[in-house]
Formats: structure tokens, C-alpha cells, sequence
């Protein structure tokens, strides 16, 4: 279960973990005198336009996305009471488009010994007959972690309004000896094969990550195997963890239970200790109810993210409605903890994407869902743009702190490139982020966006690109910038970065940004790399926000074509 603000790694390894008897429970920071401190009012200025997120106080996980007869279902970790981490229940809203919501009542909260020290995260498995089952992790009066189920009411209701946790079943899944009870949880969505159905809990062994497999004749009775279905040494705890299949070709997504010679599967982990969701391609040997990772992929630390930035405890689902498989990810506050109480709320969701293999094979592609696209308003457009040495265009004539802007750059030589110098790391592209930022002056680059800009450029978050080259290609750099975004004090502004992929034999390179206020969600390369930012301007805010497109690399740089559109606010949808 993820519950902490996000750290950088360095501050989390000293962070000391809330212990019970001992044990560690969940890595979470706990202000008891602040769980259930009701916000009396809300501070609107840095709260997004777009974004999902309640109307006050503390979410972190998105649990259960599901589709269900017409109805996007959401169900996400939240507390009632305060804004802070605490309290927590099932919070449930329900959606037709996943842009338009509707809030519900609480699907689960705690209630039976088996869950009354916490109802945490989990999944959701559509039965045969159209019967909808969650699974989630309840915390016992012990403090042990164990697995439990909930089903709807009523299915006649549209909406599953109200959940029920059977009786006598519960729970259905209990740590056995040698299983670290505190470290025991998350359970993903089922998926059927030979005569059984397959679930993954995550858990730990020491400092080795594990992916514990269960299976199920009825969904009720659950069984360990002999073997986890993965594991990996030296990543600690796997949290989250979610597995599905893709196919090797196209965006269509599969259902959970889909196999075959066109189909490779992910395994992603949400690893405690540096707070980052990773993945791997590999195959599902069936026949051993393994994972095996490619090769050609770090199992770890080191390897693929989903986001380079601000993004947490995700969770996909299998859209049967537009046939794709949707990314929910939890974007947490990098401002302080009174910072959170003062202004009534903290916690964001990133907006749904699709995911799909890229043709390449080596990693994922991700986009916003099309649905967002119907909230776009006031369109500005810049075309053939040049762009040279210090050069700042304004996008003008659009609400700048609450937009969708795509861009593709063009780079008419490659001449110049500056050589990537030996001593840097290729996994460690925040650090050579850092060491470059936005004005140190390269070659090609730094070139991209100045988002949530101030008038004078006292504030901005810079979205870049720089580009090296080594003695076998060239490298590409994307990086998000927050350390410029704010003159506030006491702000966590990390300098984001994750390389990208890209062939430059057109000598283009595209990047979208989402920008909502206190957030800036970027794509790039058509969604090769992806890093999302928490930000919070004092200048740059609503009309006062500016949008520029920027270069401070000694090569020109051409704006080939820019569409930048204000966003609407979603409605509630009745």
C-alpha cells in the first residue's frame, strides 16, 4: 500500500518507518493529530482544473479501476476525516467517460476483525456471469496484512453502490509461516488459466522483492505455489504489483486472461524504498507459472518506469468497451505535510492513459485516453517557428495555467551535438538533469516548453529536451525541471529526467504537456517517456501564468507545429 509523500531516495533511506511491536507495517508518515482535521475551508489556488481528485483531503492508491455495464467504476484509497494520511476507505466514483465523474459512498472501510485496522489497496476480477469481485488487503487487530474479498450488493444497481464482505469467507488469503506478515498485500486482478484462477500478492524476503502467486478453483479457497512467480534480490518491498498481458503488435489491449504467441506480459512493481513504479517485458511460461524478463531489461532499481516523475502505486485495467488496457497512477503533494492540512487536500490521480508495447519491443508507450480531448477550448497554434540561441516565444491567447499543449520541434542538423561524456550514467538521467538544467547551454538543446511561467521568469517549469552523442548514437535527454517552478520555500523540486528511445532520422521530436495548475504531465516522443511534476507557483498562478516555447542550445531550433488549447472543467455527471 503506498502512503507517503513522495521522497527523493536519498531522504527516504533515512526516514525512519512507523513501527508496531517491532515490525514494520506499511511505509507511511503518521500526524495523528492531524487524521481527523477536517478542512473547514478549501484553498483553491494550486488545486487542478482537469486532474481526478475529491473535493478535499487526503487519496493515494487508485485500487480497483474497473468497467462494468456501461459504468467506468473508480475506487482509490482516501480519508474522510482529514488531509493527511489516515482513516483510509475505499472511495468510489463512477464515470462514462473517465473525465466526467460522480461520487459515491465508500465501497469498503473497515468493519471485521479481518480489515478493522485498515482496508488497503486491491483489485478488481469480472466472473464468469458478469460478477464482480474484489480483492483487497485488510490489516487484523495483529497487525497482520491479510487478503479479502468484497462483492456488490445488489447488480441490479448501475452504480454497485454498496459492497458487502461475505460472511465466513474472510479472510480468503492468510499470510502462512514464512510469509512476512507485515509486508503482505496488494493483490492484483485474477487471471484464469487451466481449471484455476491465478492472483499475485506483494510482499518481501529480506531485501528481496517478491511477487507471491496464489490460485483458486472458486475464488474463494486460494492456495501459495511452491514459488513465487517472480522475485528479484535487492529491491526490498514490492508493492502494487500489477501483471497483465500485451500484444506484441498494435495498441488494442487484452483482457487479463488473454495468452498466445502474439502476446508478451509486464510485470510492474511499486518499490517502497525509492517510491517509483517499474516494469519489464518478458514471458508467462504457463507451464511453471513463471515470469521470465527479457533479457534486454534491468529487473530493478535501474530498469523502466512507467513515469520518470511524481507517480505512484498505478494500476491497469482491461477496457472491454474500446478494447484497451488503461494506466491509473497517484500523484502525490511535494509540498509540506501543514502545507496540506492549511489547504484542505492533498493527492492527485494522473490522467487515465493507454499503454501499448512500442513496435520496437523494448518498453511501453503511453497517452492520455481520447476522452480528455473533449474538454479542449480556445485553440492557438505555432507553425515553422524558429527558435534561436535564447530565444523565449510566448504561446499567447490561451488560459496558460490550465492547458493541453502538443508540440513537435524540428532539428535541422545534427552536426553539433555535444558528446556524451563517459563519466555520466546512463540510468541515473535525474543527475545529469540536474547538472545540465535548462540554461546550461548545449549544442541541441536545451529546446522545449516553459511552462507555468511568470511574466519576467522569476517562476517556470521548464519541459526540455537535450541531445549528446555517443560513439554509437545519439542519446536523448527529457527532463521536467521543478527546481525554477516556485519561489516558495521548503518545496520538494527535483529536477526529473528520464532518457528516450528515439530514432532522429527525421530529426523530430515531439512532446505534449498537460498543465493543470500544480501539475505538468509530459509526453515524449508520442508517449515514449513520461514524467509528471507537482509544482506550486506564487507568481505564475491562474491569469498570471505564462506558456513559452524556449530553446538555449547554440543550434537553432524550428517549432515545426505547436496546438495549444485552454481546458475546460469537467462536469459532474448526474
Amino acid at each position: 500500500m503506498a502512503v507517503s509523500k513522495l521522497l527523493s531516495l536519498t531522504l527516504f533511506i533515512t526516514f525512519l518507518c512507523a513501527v508496531n511491536n517491532g515490525r514494520v507495517e506499511a511505509t507511511h508518515e503518521i500526524y495523528p493529530q492531524f487524521q481527523s482535521l477536517s478542512a473547514v475551508s478549501v484553498h483553491q489556488l494550486h488545486r487542478t482544473a482537469f486532474h481526478f481528485q475529491p473535493p478535499k483531503n487526503w487519496i493515494n492508491d487508485p485500487n480497483a479501476p474497473m468497467y462494468y455495464n456501461g459504468i467506468y467504476h473508480f475506487f482509490y484509497q482516501y480519508n474522510p476525516k482529514g488531509a493527511v494520511w489516515g482513516n483510509i476507505v475505499w472511495a468510489h466514483s463512477v464515470s462514462k467517460d473517465m473525465i466526467n465523474w460522480k461520487a459515491l459512498e465508500p465501497a469498503i472501510y473497515p468493519s471485521h476483525r479481518f480489515d478493522r485496522k485498515g482496508a488497503w489497496s486491491g483489485s478488481a476480477t469480472i466472473l464468469p456471469g458478469n460478477k464482480p469481485v474484489i480483492l483487497y488487503t485488510g490489516v487484523d487487530p495483529n497487525d497482520r496484512q491479510v487478503q479479502n474479498s468484497a462483492v456488490p450488493a445488489n447488480l441490479s444497481d448501475p452504480y454497485l453502490r454498496k459492497w458487502i464482505k461475505p460472511a465466513g469467507l474472510n479472510p480468503v488469503v492468510d499470510p502462512e509461516a514464512g510469509v512476512n506478515a507485515s509486508a503482505f498485500r496488494d493483490p492484483t486482478t485474477a487471471w484464469w488459466l487451466s481449471g484455476h484462477w491465478r492472483m499475485v500478492v506483494g510482499s518481501k524476503r529480506n531485501h528481496r522483492g517478491m511477487a507471491y502467486l496464489y490460485r483458486s478453483r472458486d475464488f474463494i479457497h486460494w492456495i501459495k505455489a511452491k514459488h513465487p512467480l517472480h522475485s528479484a534480490p535487492r529491491t526490498g518491498m514490492w508493492e502494487c504489483p500489477d501483471f497483465y498481458p500485451i500484444l506484441l503488435s498494435g495498441k488494442q489491449g487484452l483482457d487479463t486472461s488473454v495468452l498466445g504467441k502474439q502476446v508478451k506480459h509486464i510485470l510492474k512493481v511499486s518499490l517502497d524504498v525509492t517510491r517509483y513504479d517499474y516494469y519489464t517485458v518478458g514471458t508467462y511460461l504457463t507451464d511453471e507459472d513463471r515470469y521470465v524478463p527479457d533479457n534486454t531489461f534491468i529487473d530493478g532499481w535501474a530498469g523502466l518506469r512507467y513515469d520518470y516523475g511524481n507517480f505512484y502505486a498505478s494500476k491497469t485495467f482491461f477496457d472491454p468497451a474500446k478494447k484497451r488496457r488503461i494506466l491509473w497512477g497517484w500523484v502525490n503533494e511535494s509540498d509540506t505535510t501543514s502545507d496540506d492540512v492549511r489547504k484542505g487536500w492533498a493527492g492527485i490521480q494522473a490522467i487515465p492513459r493507454i499503454v501499448w508495447l512500442d513496435p520496437n519491443q523494448r518498453q511501453l508507450m503511453q497517452w492520455p485516453i481520447q476522452e480528455l480531448e473533449t474538454l479542449r477550448g480556445t485553440n492557438v497554434k505555432m507553425n515553422h517557428q524558429m527558435l534561436k540561441t535564447g530565444d523565449h516565444i510566448e504561446v499567447k491567447g490561451i488560459s496558460a495555467a490550465q492547458a493541453d499543449v502538443d508540440v513537435t520541434f524540428y532539428i535541422p542538423s545534427l552536426d553539433k551535438v555535444e558528446a556524451f561524456n563517459l563519466g555520466w550514467s546512463l540510468t541515473d538521467a535525474q543527475l545529469l538533469c540536474a547538472k545540465k538544467g535548462s540554461k546550461v547551454q548545449g549544442g541541441i538543446g536545451p529546446f522545449g516548453l516553459l511552462a507555468l511561467a511568470s511574466e519576467n521568469l522569476e517562476e517556470y517549469t521548464p519541459v526540455f529536451f537535450r541531445i549528446f552523442k555517443s560513439s554509437q548514437k545519439h542519446i536523448v535527454l527529457l527532463c521536467s525541471d521543478a527546481r525554477s517552478s516556485s519561489l516558495k520555500d521548503g518545496l520538494y523540486k527535483p529536477s526529473f529526467a528520464g532518457f528516450v528511445d528515439v530514432d532522429l532520422t527525421d530529426k523530430k521530436l515531439s512532446l505534449r504537456s498537460l498543465i493543470d495548475h500544480s501539475v505538468v504531465e509530459s509526453f515524449g516522443a508520442g508517449g515514449k517517456t513520461c514524467i509528471t511534476s507537482r509544482v506550486y507557483p506564487t507568481l505564475a498562478v491562474l491569469e498570471n501564468a505564462h506558456l513559452y516555447a524556449f530553446n538555449n542550445g547554440t543550434e537553432t531550433i524550428i517549432v515545426e507545429n505547436l496546438n495549444a488549447w485552454s481546458m475546460k472543467k469537467p462536469l459532474r455527471m448526474n
